[in-house]
C-alpha cells in the first residue's frame, strides 16, 4: 500500500464542505462572514499566531470526537462553523441577536436556537453539536478553567507563533494595541485570576 491509497488529505479537505447549496449552506456562509471575522478582528486582532492555534485545536479536537462512532461525521465544515458561533456567543453573551426577523435573543443562546433551527429544517443534530462540544472545550481550557484558578493548557505553543511571524500573516506582533473596551470579555490576552 502506498501514501496516497491512505487518502489523508481528507483529514484537511472534509472542513472546507458545508452542505449542498441551500439556504442552510447560504446561512453558514454568512456565519463564518459574520461570526468569525468578529473574532478575528475583535479579541483576536493583532493575535492572529492564537486566531490560527484555535482553528486547529478546533479541527483536531472535531476529528477526534468525529472518530466515536455515534458522533462520526464525514464532514466538518459544519462543525467548524459551530465551534466560531460558539465562541463568538461567549464573547458577546449579551449582544441581542434577531433571528430571522421573527425572535430576538441573547447571543448566549445563538447556538442553541440555531441547533433547533437546523433540526427542524431537517439536517442532522450530530456536525452541530459536535462543533459546540468543540468551541466549550476551547473555551473551558482557555478561559473557564484559568478564571477558576488554573493555568492556561491550551497557550499558543511558540511553533505557530513563528509560523505566523516567518510567513508574515497578519499584523506584526509588536505592535501591541490598546485593548477595545467596548466589546468581547473572554479571549482577551490578559492573565485571569479570581478577585484582582
Amino acid at each position: 500500500m502506498n501514501f496516497l491509497s491512505y487518502k489523508v488529505w481528507r483529514l484537511i479537505t472534509n472542513f472546507f464542505f458545508l452542505g449542498k447549496f441551500s439556504i442552510n449552506f447560504g446561512i453558514r456562509l454568512l456565519m463564518i462572514a459574520r461570526y468569525g471575522v468578529q473574532l478575528e478582528n475583535g479579541p483576536f486582532q493583532r493575535r492572529t499566531a492564537d486566531f490560527l492555534w484555535m482553528m486547529l485545536f478546533g479541527a483536531f479536537s472535531l476529528l477526534v470526537l468525529s472518530s466515536i462512532p455515534y458522533f462520526w461525521s464525514p464532514f466538518l465544515g459544519i462543525s467548524l462553523v459551530f465551534m466560531l458561533l460558539y465562541l463568538w456567543s461567549r464573547e458577546y453573551p449579551n449582544a441581542t441577536i434577531n433571528i430571522y426577523g421573527l425572535v430576538a435573543l441573547k447571543a448566549f443562546y445563538l447556538p442553541w436556537a440555531m441547533l433547533c433551527l437546523d433540526v427542524i429544517f431537517g439536517s442532522p443534530i450530530v456536525p452541530d453539536l459536535l462543533g459546540i462540544v468543540a468551541g466549550h472545550l476551547y473555551y473551558f481550557l482557555t478561559v473557564l478553567h484559568p478564571l477558576a484558578g488554573g493555568r492556561n493548557i491550551l497557550r499558543t505553543p511558540v511553533f505557530i507563533h513563528k509560523l505566523v511571524a516567518r510567513w508574515r500573516i497578519g499584523a506584526p506582533v509588536n505592535n501591541v494595541p490598546q485593548p477595545d473596551r467596548t466589546s468581547g470579555v473572554a479571549f482577551r490576552g490578559r492573565s485571569y485570576r479570581l478577585g484582582g
